[in-house]
């Protein structure tokens, strides 16, 4: 495309890459990392991919994702692993493996990614980069969705700097025509965030995991490290969680993410005449759709809705006495590839979910039940040289903090200049 045809947006002829889940473009195929789904072609972009276009992004290609974003990890049958730069035997994190891959090997500047337990921050932690989820309704899930797995997933991008994740949220933020709800707008430009001053903020934060999982020694380092940071820089920190019934919580994530994926299984056969199989199905997902097939109900669905309120609503009050909740991104820094094997037969529905949500998902999963912003900074390495996300939460509506903060911690500890192994 020549330079003249290109809309002269905020970034005109800047190189971007659109995860294969969710978003997709006009006339160009698609398949949600499965084999079930390959070759998917829409005839319309989705808002976001409108919105994209409008900036004046100029899309390279897809970015390659687990089978309908279900693992931690980004490696489908389909399409094989994305590796970590950093340490090709290692993940590149997931559900947005692929797009984060790219970004930390200087590939392109940013990609798109999104989010439906930490597939933007889990990613963004194993490759050493910016992730930021925004808030529930923050951007367009439209036209396919008003909410998608019951209200978890969010849409954004993973990027190397601060300033451009704020620059790309100002870009694509805001409700479109027929959505569900509209969030408050921001007060300003999130970009004009960065540079701001946070001011003394209350940090509460916490290295045990929701369900009683104390995170591992470089984990738990990466988070006190950090609390003696933002102390030195004025903020009073406490260390403090929310009282969470985990084991409720995961019990109810079983219908919605069986759900989903039932959903798009069945979508796929009714509206493509594709028949599921385990041939074409990967054996997670298999069980999965076999799960929300035949033993989830409307009654289950509504259960769980009333336990992600009840969760949201204690995660709430307990925001109420802080701006800001920092934590581990991970449990554990980047796994070996194969840890997390979505084709394994032996793993049942739950004992899939859970091996997720008890795993690297453990922190992360909470935020998309609230729906509140939250980000992993690429801002520690282990002694490997591996990249140590950390995480923050705030409060729901509330990305301005998250980037004044963000911004703040990037100038006092820069990760700028440090390049993975694999780099262009």
């Amino acid at each position: 495309m020549k330079e003249a045809e290109l809309p002269k947006g905020p970034f005109t002829g800047v190189p971007f890459l659109v995860k294969d889940l969710v978003v997709h473009a006009a006339g160009i195929p698609s398949d949600s990392g499965s084999r079930l789904l390959q070759n998917v072609v829409f005839p319309y972009d989705t808002e976001l991919m409108s919105r994209f276009k409008k900036a004046g992004l100029v899309t390279l290609g897809r970015a390659n994702t687990p089978e309908f974003g279900l693992n931690v990890t980004t490696e489908p049958v389909l399409h094989g692993p994305s590796r970590n730069p950093w340490d090709t035997s290692k993940i590149a994190g997931g559900s947005s493996g692929g797009s984060a891959a790219a970004v930390a090997a200087r590939i392109v500047p940013w990609a798109h990614a999104n989010d439906g337990g930490g597939s933007i921050r889990i990613p963004a932690s194993c490759c050493g980069l910016v992730g930021v989820k925004p808030s529930r309704g923050r951007v367009s899930l439209g036209p396919d969705f008003g909410e998608a797995v019951l209200g978890f997933a969010i849409e954004h991008v993973v990027t190397r700097t601060v300033r451009d994740s704020a620059a790309m949220l100002d870009a694509v933020q805001g409700a479109a025509v027929g959505d569900p709800y509209v969030i408050a707008p921001p007060a300003r430009p999130y970009l004009e965030e960065v540079s701001t001053p946070p001011g003394k903020l209350k940090i509460a934060f916490t290295t045990t995991g929701w369900d009683g999982t104390k995170a591992a020694p470089d984990c738990v380092k990466a988070v006190e490290d950090t609390a003696r940071l933002l102390e030195s820089l004025g903020h009073k920190l406490t260390e403090a969680a929310p009282k969470v019934d985990y084991a409720a919580l995961l019990a109810a994530c079983l219908p919605a993410w069986t759900g989903w994926v039932a959903s798009a299984v069945e979508g796929a056969r009714l509206l493509l005449g594709r028949t599921p199989t385990q041939e074409n199905l990967e054996a997670t997902s298999w069980a999965c759709y076999q799960h929300g097939l035949k033993h989830v109900s409307g009654l289950d669905v509504l259960s769980s809705l009333a336990v992600f309120n009840q969760v949201s609503r204690g995660v709430g009050a307990f925001m109420q006495d802080y701006d800001v909740l920092l934590c581990p991104t991970l449990c554990a820094p980047p796994v070996d590839l194969g840890v997390y094997n979505a084709n394994d037969p032996s793993l049942d529905a739950k004992g899939w979910i859970d091996k997720l949500f008890h795993g690297l998902a453990l922190f992360t999963g909470l935020f998309n039940t609230t729906g509140q912003p939250a980000v992993s900074l690429p801002l520690h390495q282990t002694a490997a040289g591996l990249p140590v996300g950390v995480h923050f939460a705030g409060r729901f509506g509330d990305e301005a903090t998250l980037f004044r903060l963000a911004g703040q911690l990037e100038q006092a500890r820069p990760w700028i200049q440090r390049t993975p192994k694999v780099c262009v």
